[in-house]
């Protein structure tokens, strides 16, 4: 054994396994169809909240997966090793949109493409899932749904209500109802013939009704 053969290291000879210049095309086209999955999910967003950090989330995950993921090709040992290291991970963070984890695995699967060498797959699955998102995501239904949360002094004036209410609708649904002492609340699912709300107006004033609130919500509705 010499002594050059002593100080041999195996980890200096990975230095040269990946190409500085695979290097960075790939992290560059990470980049940039990161930036393309950031600016589809800002486009499509339809939350109440919408949060920067998710986003930015969304081009740093491309990236990750395509070092990982150029790291795993090019060395069969370290595959093994990252397989058992990833197994290990748990994430807790609650995922508040349902579209939110579709953004999630494109922007993993893009950096597992590019890191494969497959930059057409990428690209033109990329442009693609993107320009579905963006028409069916902002497809805005022509009946938005709608509650109405009234509160009436007595039986009389409650059936009086929903009387005039399922003239001025085109649908109505009793969701929940509470009733106590001289007081009932309802809450009604409707879908509103056209934009004009005047007849919440005329609702409230009616004789017997306290109040009529109308509330806009996305169409999930637990009760």
């Amino acid at each position: 054994m010499s002594f050059n053969d002593i100080f041999k290291s195996s980890y200096l000879e990975n230095v040269t396994s990946v190409g500085i210049i695979d290097m960075s095309i790939a992290l560059i086209l990470a980049f940039c169809l990161g930036m393309f999955i950031f600016y589809t999910y800002k486009k499509t967003y339809s939350g109440v909240m919408y949060s920067s950090n998710f986003g930015v989330t969304l081009v740093a995950l491309t990236m990750i997966s395509t070092l990982v993921i150029m790291a795993v090709t090019s060395n069969v040992v370290l595959s093994l090793g990252m397989v058992g290291a990833l197994s290990i991970v748990r994430f807790r963070t609650a995922i508040k949109e349902p579209l939110d984890i579709a953004f999630l695995f494109w922007s993993i699967a893009v950096g597992i493409v590019l890191a494969a060498g497959m930059i057409p797959l990428a690209v033109i699955g990329s442009v693609a899932i993107g320009v579905i998102l963006v028409i069916f995501a902002n497809k805005k239904s022509h009946n938005n749904p709608y509650i109405i949360v009234l509160q009436c002094d007595n039986q009389n004036s409650e059936k009086k209500a929903i009387e005039y209410l399922e003239k001025q609708v085109e649908r109505s649904v009793i969701k929940s109802k509470t009733v106590q002492k001289d007081l009932i609340e309802l809450n009604i699912d409707i879908r509103m013939k056209e934009d004009n709300t005047d007849f919440v107006n005329t609702l409230a004033d009616m004789q017997g009704v306290k109040s009529a609130v109308l509330v806009s919500y996305n169409g999930d509705y637990m009760g």
